[in-house]
């Protein structure tokens, strides 16, 4: 029997000392897991769009009706010629994540009412890069309050 394996008796209660750990047995020896590759992760997204002024209660109502019909976005902040959406994206690298980033205003235009200010910047990091920027105190600060305020 191998160090650290089990041996079971005839009744099925195993043998091995108290305190003793079980061997795995689906992973070899020295093997390690690695995540599949294609698997989506979580992408922090930040996008910022400006153009013409524009009534700060109608930025206000477009962005709310954005937030209200997509529950993902986390917070967005608002003038009345700029705003900036942070939101998590599940996306299976950064370049999907990028692509549905640079839709998002765009496609939702009509329906929410946004103004139509362009896309001028955009930042998308992943999950650990994130929280490793938080720890450091020199990424955004966390999403708190959650929802849509102004600068």
């Amino acid at each position: 029997m191998r160090p650290g394996a089990a041996s079971r008796s005839a009744g099925g209660v195993s043998s091995r000392a108290a305190g003793e750990e079980r061997a795995l047995t689906s992973v070899a020896a020295g093997d390690r897991y690695e995540e599949p590759k294609d698997l989506p992760r979580l992408w922090h997204v930040t996008l910022s769009v400006s153009g013409q002024e524009a009534p700060l209660k109608e930025v206000r109502r477009a962005l709310e009706q954005l937030a209200h019909d997509h529950p993902f976005l986390l917070t967005s902040r608002y003038a009345n010629d700029h705003a900036e959406i942070r939101y998590w994206e599940e996306a299976r690298d950064l370049h999907d994540a990028a692509a549905v980033a640079l839709r998002l205003w765009g496609e939702h235009r009509q329906s929410a009412g946004l103004p139509p200010w362009e896309i001028v910047g955009l930042e998308v990091i992943d999950r650990e890069t994130y929280h490793q920027r938080i720890a450091e105190g020199c990424g955004p600060l966390p999403a708190a309050p959650v929802g849509v305020h102004p600068f």
